[in-house]
């Protein structure tokens, strides 16, 4: 069986955890979690929204123009933009206050560039957590990896669990409130309290389930309909509703009625 080596790893103002199998590690873990820990920095150097030197906070003042920001900003954008197109406009990170943010896109795309700095020809899988954003490659002894999803009212209390190959983000107001803005009513609102995507691509299942938390039914209506990424919606008492192949292994049995 495969070896498992765990770190963690202080950046863009949370914990990220970083776990890794395969076998004989031993040598080479320390240098791979360095080189995503310094990923994850860099990412936010450029995009905080908490910086005030920023060069995301310099552009959202005025201060600098798009053509003068690192070449990251814009391609995330442009990555944004079809984030914006999925979801029918309910991510858009273009009406928010204080100018364009796209810290909804960023944290899960955050993981994937970290998920890059762990691929050896000895680590058969990793994943990469990123306060709820995960992504991830390869498998655990052949096998998918399985992750719990938390009961929205409940973080210790086990909602379900899904079968990963790829990303998985959730979003809501189940851990905090306010921070979620309806960008056609310009004011903090979400349908539920928690919302999951998965998928092939992390920053864009991050930009769809905030978008999934705020726009509800109609976005997951828009997801049913993507062939590359599936949506989780749970109430406050505990009901849920999701896409016909969202990745189940083990599903809680009360539905949410319409």
């Amino acid at each position: 069986m495969s070896g498992t080596w765990h770190r963690r790893v202080e950046a863009m103002g949370t914990t990220v955890t970083l776990d890794l199998f395969g076998e004989g590690l031993d040598d080479v873990v320390d240098g791979l979690a360095a080189r995503a820990a310094a990923t994850l920095r860099e990412i936010d150097r450029v995009f905080s929204t908490y910086r005030d030197q920023s060069p995301l906070s310099r552009l959202r003042r005025g201060e600098a123009t798009l053509a003068e920001m690192p070449p990251e900003v814009p391609n995330v954008l442009d990555a944004c933009r079809e984030a914006h197109r999925l979801s029918g406009g309910w991510f858009d990170p273009w009406h928010l206050p204080g100018g364009v943010d796209p810290t909804g896109y960023v944290k899960g795309w955050a993981a994937g560039r970290a998920l890059a700095n762990l691929r050896h020809p000895r680590v058969t899988g990793a994943l990469v957590n990123a306060a709820g954003d995960l992504a991830s490659f390869g498998d655990l002894d052949g096998e998918p990896f399985r992750i719990g999803i938390a009961a929205p009212r409940d973080p210790g209390a086990l909602f379900g669990v899904v079968r990963l190959t790829g990303a998985l983000a959730t979003s809501g107001t189940a851990q905090q409130t306010g921070h979620l803005i309806d960008p056609f009513t310009g004011v903090p609102g979400a349908r539920v309290p928690s919302a999951s995507v998965a998928g092939p691509d992390p920053g864009i299942c991050d930009a769809l389930a905030t978008a999934l938390a705020i726009g509800g039914d109609d976005v997951l209506a828009r997801l049913e309909r993507l062939t590359d990424y599936e949506g989780l919606l749970i109430d406050d008492a505990g009901h849920w509703r999701a896409t016909s192949r969202f990745p189940w292994v083990e599903a809680p049995r009360t539905r949410l009625s319409r």
